[in-house]
């Protein structure tokens, strides 16, 4: 039967061509519009590691009280505490150690100095971390491995590179073991990541502000890279009419916040463990002294902390919103031209309904027409659906537009919105040619 009303469905389209050609029009900006808006707000709020997100807490601490939080660290107006750690909490956080692993992070901007005539110092970006960052965040070697609880104790000159850089300065060799210069400084290669970027980069969204065209260059521990003063290019900040003092020693005496913070947490009942033990430690904080203000703290998971960040731009979701619109107008128009197609026809309804057509043959016959153009359209929308995709870059920042990619994910998303798009705007064009009356209709003609 599904085969009779599709060979009708081709007949009537192929007697209005113009009108078919425009409906397929419709449908297929409609569908183009809102499925480019949707590849490029899926890539910049995708999970960055769906498989362990909920396992990974942000932790923060009220170090600052309820007379800074309109501090440049914490969000304005709120009763939130800062979104990084200062140097004593987080030393604190290491070293009781409630987690199944856990690191502080922050950003360091080292210059390689490669060996040989000839070769230019390299700036490169990246984080001082500890040990357990590694498996913490699933980095993905290939060659080595992160380094050892015991080169965090002894600050050993280690560092983890990435491929990009084992190109630049080793030719992509196996350089484990080899020795690198960081700011004069030699420091031993102990592993090679694969290539890695994962966007947002989650680890540390306060100093990324969560994307980047390029992934972090190398690791190296963090006592390491406070000890030989390796550049901080990472966000510091300090409660109201306060200033760090110089250097490290500075930062470390100061009430600053400026290490973020990652967690991982097993289930829920460690997830309750880890806030009591934030809010004792407060408490704690209290008794000697050092806070004057009830415990502030907050615990979210990565994705909770990525909402909280806005680290989903708030243009690409106003975006999305048009898009649907746009596809909500397309829709509307195309059930208008459908329902002066089908009524057009009310004299030939009128004939197969005398003849013992059901409404329901004429109601499935006339979705199917709906259907057809939905999939001319869908055809229409993958073509548009790529040119946009390839062009979004001229509307939004390369390190956002980069994230839109065309996957057989999308392909089949698109034919599908385009398909169910034209069949409910032919929802109602059915319905109305189906409720033709055959009496009326044969005694007009």
């Amino acid at each position: 039967m599904f085969a009779y009303y599709l060979g009708l469905a081709l007949r009537s389209l192929r007697r209005s061509p113009g009108l078919t050609a425009l409906m397929m029009l419709a449908i297929g900006f409609g569908v183009a519009g809102s499925m480019t808006t949707y590849a490029v707000f899926r890539g910049v709020s995708g999970d960055p590691i769906p498989w362990k997100s909920a396992q990974l807490f942000v932790p923060q601490i009220d170090a600052w009280g309820p007379v800074q939080m309109s501090g440049p660290g914490a969000r304005s107006g709120t009763n939130e505490p800062p979104d990084a750690l200062t140097y004593a909490d987080a030393m604190a956080l290491i070293h009781d150690h409630r987690g199944s692993r856990q690191s502080a992070i922050y950003a360091v901007g080292p210059t390689v100095l490669p060996t040989g005539t000839g070769h230019s110092p390299i700036p490169v970006f990246g984080f001082a971390v500890y040990d357990e960052f590694f498996p913490l965040v699933d980095v993905p070697f290939r060659y080595g491995s992160g380094w050892s609880a015991d080169d965090d104790t002894q600050g050993a000159p280690v560092v983890v590179i990435s491929d990009t850089l084992n190109q630049q300065v080793f030719g992509g060799a196996n350089s484990v073991g080899r020795s690198l210069d960081l700011d004069g400084r030699d420091y031993r290669v102990i592993g090679v990541m694969k290539p890695w970027n994962p966007q947002p980069m989650f680890f540390d969204v306060v100093d990324t502000g969560g994307f980047s065209s390029d992934g972090p260059a190398l690791f190296l521990p963090l006592q390491r890279a406070i000890a030989s003063g390796m550049e901080n290019v990472g966000a510091v900040n300090c409660p109201k009419g306060t200033q760090p003092g110089a250097g490290y020693a500075g930062l470390q005496q100061s009430a600053c916040v400026w290490l973020a913070y990652m967690v991982e947490l097993d289930d829920a009942a460690a997830v309750q463990r880890y806030r009591q033990y934030l809010d004792d430690y407060a408490r704690s904080q209290q008794t000697i002294g050092r806070f004057g203000w009830p415990p502030n703290n907050r615990l979210r998971d990565l994705r909770g902390f990525l909402e909280y960040q806005h680290v989903v731009p708030d243009d690409t979701r106003v975006s999305l919103l048009v898009a649907l619109g746009l596809l909500l107008v397309c829709l509307v128009n195309t059930a208008g031209l459908l329902l002066a197609k089908f009524l057009r026809r009310s004299g030939e309804i009128g004939v197969r309904r005398a003849l013992g057509a059901s409404r329901r043959a004429i109601h499935a016959q006339y979705l199917t027409e709906a259907a057809v153009i939905g999939v001319g359209g869908g055809a229409l929308g993958l073509l548009l659906t790529g040119i946009g995709v390839f062009g979004v870059n001229r509307m939004l920042p390369p390190r956002l537009a980069d994230l839109a990619q065309i996957d057989p994910s999308l392909l089949a998303l698109t034919l599908l919105v385009a398909v169910l798009a034209a069949v409910l705007a032919g929802v109602y064009p059915a319905f109305r040619a189906a409720r033709v009356l055959p009496a009326w209709q044969l005694k007009t003609h």
